[in-house]
C-alpha cells in the first residue's frame, strides 16, 4: 500500500496517520510553548505582587513607628508632669508589648500541629483504604 494518494483521489491510511502524528507533535509543541509563556507571566506577576506587598509592609511599619512616636510625645507632653518622655515611651512599649504577646499567643494557637492536620483528607484516605482492603478480601 502506498503512503500517498490512491487512484481515486483519496489519501491512504498511512498518509492520514503521518499527518495525525505530525499534527499531534505540533499541538504538543505549541501547548508547551503556551505553558512556558503563561508560567513566565505568572511568575512575573508573583514577583511584582510580592514587591508591592513588601513596599506596603515597609510603609505600614514606618507609619506604625511614626504613630507610636507621636503617641509617646502626646503622652509625655500632655498627660505626664514635667515632660517625662522616657516614662511615656515605657508606657507605650508595655502596652504594645502586651498586645504583641496576645497576638503571638493567638497565632501560635492557630499553628498547632493538630489544627494544621488535614483531618478530612486523612479520614477519606482511611475510608478508601478500608474499602480497598475489604474489596481485596472478597
Amino acid at each position: 500500500m502506498t503512503v500517498g494518494v490512491h487512484q481515486n483521489g483519496r489519501r491512504s491510511v498511512g498518509a492520514l496517520l503521518r499527518d495525525l502524528a505530525e499534527g499531534g507533535v505540533g499541538l504538543v509543541r505549541s501547548e508547551v510553548r503556551l505553558a512556558r509563556v503563561e508560567t513566565v507571566e505568572a511568575l512575573s506577576a508573583i514577583g511584582r505582587g510580592s514587591a508591592l506587598m513588601a513596599m506596603a509592609a515597609v510603609l505600614a511599619l514606618l507609619g506604625g513607628l511614626a504613630f507610636l512616636a507621636g503617641l509617646i510625645l502626646l503622652v509625655g507632653d500632655q498627660w505626664l508632669p514635667r515632660d517625662l518622655y522616657w516614662l511615656a515611651a515605657l508606657i507605650v512599649v508595655v502596652i504594645t508589648g502586651a498586645i504583641a504577646a496576645l497576638l503571638a499567643r493567638r497565632g501560635l494557637a492557630q499553628l498547632t500541629p493538630a489544627r494544621l492536620a488535614p483531618v478530612e483528607t486523612v479520614a477519606t484516605i482511611r475510608e478508601t483504604k478500608e474499602e480497598l482492603v475489604s474489596a481485596a478480601r472478597r
